[in-house]
């Protein structure tokens, strides 16, 4: 499980998406994405934190994420894209945009096709992951067509979730959004969000991404986890003292 747990890890999109958050959460959470142990793929924050998220992983790697249209996944497309644009001039590597899974449901396809395409336009050059609430969506064919109109729109990773609905990843979406992705032939990576709290659950996520894409497709381009509280678990697997605050082995 060791080895799981340092794959896991540095798949993980550390998150801090809570309406009580101020800078020094997100400063603290941009500490525990780097260490002893390695690092994250990316820290995912509200965007009136990118700044500073930039400011203190300086030099890590880790990339900085953030979320538009979020979590409600409105039809504003002028709102979204200023959301965007700031978000880009305030160094934002990654853009993760819902998609407007409620017109989307209703059958207005087109206005979620001009938003996520205004998006796109509005971070071109960054990573986009387009959040599909698949949770709401809950069946599969439509959490399948809102796949695969998302990689129409030029979707670098379709996501499972906000984490703000009741139900968030789960394994049967992630199921649905592997086989979109596998069908589509294109470089698409997926990312399972909200849920995911212990490396077996992770685990089982990496199991399924090995047996529809192959073995060697998931990694930091193709596939991710958004989690606040999967880190301590995983430091755990790795042999971290994690309730002592430590960073150093047993």
């Amino acid at each position: 499980m060791k080895e799981v747990a340092q794959r896991a890890l540095s798949l993980l999109d550390l998150t801090s998406l809570n309406d009580t958050d101020t800078e020094e959460t997100v400063v603290a959470l941009c500490a525990k994405a780097h260490g002893d142990f390695g690092k994250t793929a990316a820290v995912c924050i509200w965007p009136r934190f990118v700044k500073t998220a930039k400011k203190e992983l300086a030099g890590t790697g880790v990339s900085v994420a953030t979320v538009v249209n979020f979590p409600q996944g409105g039809t504003d497309i002028e709102a979204t894209v200023a959301e965007t644009k700031q978000a880009v001039a305030d160094g934002a590597d990654e853009i993760d945009v819902v998609l407007p899974y409620k017109a989307f449901m209703d059958g207005d396809k087109e206005t979620a096709k001009a938003l996520l395409t205004a998006t796109r336009e509005a971070c071109k050059g960054k990573i986009m992951k387009v959040i599909i609430e698949s949770g709401v969506l809950a069946h599969a064919s439509l959490i399948a067509d809102a796949s695969r109109l998302s990689i129409e729109c030029g979707a670098d990773f379709i996501k499972t979730s906000t984490g703000k609905t009741p139900v968030s990843a789960t394994l049967e979406a992630a199921n649905a959004m592997l086989e979109v992705i596998r069908e589509s032939g294109k470089p698409v990576g997926f990312k399972a969000s909200g849920g995911v709290r212990t490396t077996e659950q992770a685990a089982d996520y990496l199991t399924l991404a090995d047996k529809i894409m192959g073995s060697k497709w998931a990694n930091v381009k193709t596939f991710r986890f958004g989690a606040s509280g999967l880190r301590d678990s995983l430091l755990a697997s790795m042999g971290y003292n994690v309730t002592a605050g430590e960073n150093k082995g047993y």
